[in-house]
Order: C-alpha cells, then sequence, then structure tokens
C-alpha cells in the first residue's frame, strides 16, 4: 500500500510538472504569435510604418507585444517579448526579453502598447547583445520616425544607436523609452528552448530557430529585408 501511495505521489508529480512545461511553452507559443502579428500589421501599414531605408538597415530587432503600464502611469511598465539580429545566415533564433520601468507611461495613455525597438549600429546591436542594458543610459535612443522613406543625412533622429516604436488603438508611432530596463527573460528562454542558453549565443547565429519561432523569424526577414546597395 505505501508502494502505491508513493508511487502515485511520484506520478502526481511528473504529470505536475510536464503539465507546467507545457502550459509554458504554449504561452511562449501564443506570444512569439502576438509578435508576429505586430510585425505583420507593420507591413500592412507601409504609409504609417517603418522606413523601409531604417528597416533594410537594422541591424537587430525587439517586439514586446502588449506591454503595459502601472496604474500610476509612470514607472511599473513592464512587457515581454523577442529580439532577433541579423547574422550572416540570415536572422538569429529569437531571445527571449523583459522590458521594465521607464517615465514614458503617459504619452502612451492607459492601455497597453506593442513595442519595436531597432538597433540601428554595431554600438546598438553590442548593447542588444548584452543581457541587461537601459534605453537612454547605456544605449542612446529616440523615437523612430514612421512612413515609407527617412533622409537619414537631414534627420537626426537616425543618429541613435536605437529607434523605438510603439502602436495604441492600431496605429505606429516613435516613442521614447528613456529609463526602460531591458534584460534577458531566463524563464522564457528555458520555456522556449529546453535549457538556459546566454543572451549573446541565441542572437550571434549559433542556435537553430526552433519550430515555435520559425513564423516570428521568417516575418522578420521579410519585413526587414537588407536594403538594396
Amino acid at each position: 500500500m505505501k508502494r502505491l501511495l508513493a508511487f502515485l505521489a511520484i506520478s502526481a508529480v511528473g504529470a505536475s510538472t510536464l503539465f507546467a512545461a507545457d502550459n509554458e511553452q504554449l504561452k511562449e507559443q501564443e506570444r512569439l504569435d502576438s509578435a508576429t502579428a505586430v510585425l505583420q500589421a507593420l507591413a500592412n501599414t507601409p504609409d504609417k510604418g517603418i522606413p523601409q531605408n531604417i528597416a533594410g538597415t537594422a541591424k537587430c530587432v525587439a517586439v514586446v507585444p502588449g506591454l503595459k503600464k502601472g496604474a500610476l502611469g509612470w514607472g511599473g511598465q513592464y512587457g515581454q517579448g523577442f529580439a532577433t539580429c541579423r547574422t550572416a545566415r540570415g536572422w538569429s533564433a529569437p531571445a527571449p526579453i523583459r522590458m521594465a520601468g521607464g517615465s514614458w507611461g503617459l504619452q502612451i495613455g492607459g492601455q497597453s502598447s506593442d513595442i519595436v525597438m531597432l538597433a540601428m549600429d554595431q554600438k546598438g546591436m553590442q548593447d542588444m547583445l548584452d543581457a541587461k542594458f537601459k534605453i537612454g543610459g547605456d544605449a542612446s535612443a529616440a523615437a523612430g520616425p514612421v512612413g515609407r522613406h527617412a533622409e537619414a543625412a537631414t534627420d537626426w533622429k537616425l543618429n541613435s544607436e536605437l529607434l523605438t516604436y510603439s502602436r495604441s488603438k492600431g496605429a505606429f508611432a516613435g516613442i521614447s523609452l528613456s529609463g526602460t530596463e531591458v534584460s534577458q527573460n531566463d524563464n522564457d528562454t528555458r520555456a522556449l528552448y529546453g535549457r538556459d542558453i546566454p543572451f549573446r549565443t541565441l542572437l550571434n547565429g549559433s542556435v537553430p530557430v526552433p519550430a515555435a519561432a520559425r513564423k516570428f523569424v521568417s516575418t522578420v526577414t521579410q519585413y526587414f529585408a537588407e536594403a538594396k546597395k
């Protein structure tokens, strides 16, 4: 009888662990699908999306769907998403990230917003490769311009390492995320890849794109196609 009870207890623990793992994987898939939908919305609004000459030269892309702000409007912003970087073999496997903090809540209203962040040069890419950095502190950033084209020679915003965008009520616009901290989401990394993998290892293209993230990476590849020289 004791052996039976012990076996049942062990089985229950095992089933609970498997259920928790499956639940986390499902959440990752849903978040990847949401991030993909954000990029598809950008593609469907070229006149109000990221300019083509910016998209074609971006070194890294981060997407955080449904970032939420605290009740008081200042601080307390939090969201989870994914970053991917351009490599010699194409866009990297996505690295799960989290965004937290900042003082921009009143700029986007009281609802959740989709966030897209681009690393525009080697310094911005290096910041993205780090497991943790603060926008406006470790990395200079500016609200990104929207439209089909942007003149890099005359637009001071394009001198920043990072360009940031938000979507609220269906419309995309540049936004300042100064003070927001970006870091690797270790729990989501384990849920998506089954183990801990360093941020840099994911973003330098050393890890194959998992099946759950193929649509997301494919959408990034299409939208951020390398600019023709």
